[in-house]
C-alpha cells in the first residue's frame, strides 16, 4: 500500500513540476523598461487561470499524500 501512494505522489510530483513550467511569467521583470512590457495585454486568460487552478489542487493532493505516508510509516 506504501509503494502505490508513493508512486501516485511521484506522478502528482512530476506533474505539479510541469505546469508550473508551463505557467506564464505573471511579472514583467527587465522587459518593461523601455516600454517593452505587455503586461496589460495577456491573451489567453483562460489557460492562466486553468494552470492556477491545476496548481493549486495538485499543491493541495501533494500535501496531503506526503502526509498520508507519514502517517502509514508510523502506524505500520
Amino acid at each position: 500500500m506504501k509503494l502505490v501512494i508513493q508512486i501516485i505522489l511521484l506522478v502528482v510530483a512530476i506533474a505539479l513540476t510541469a505546469i508550473i513550467i508551463l505557467q506564464p511569467s505573471k511579472g514583467e521583470g527587465l522587459g518593461a523598461i523601455g516600454s517593452g512590457g505587455q503586461m496589460f495585454f495577456s491573451k489567453n486568460k483562460a489557460l492562466e487561470k486553468l494552470l492556477d487552478r491545476a496548481t493549486m489542487w495538485l499543491s493541495i493532493v501533494f500535501g496531503l499524500l506526503l502526509i498520508l505516508v507519514e502517517v502509514y510509516d508510523k502506524l505500520f
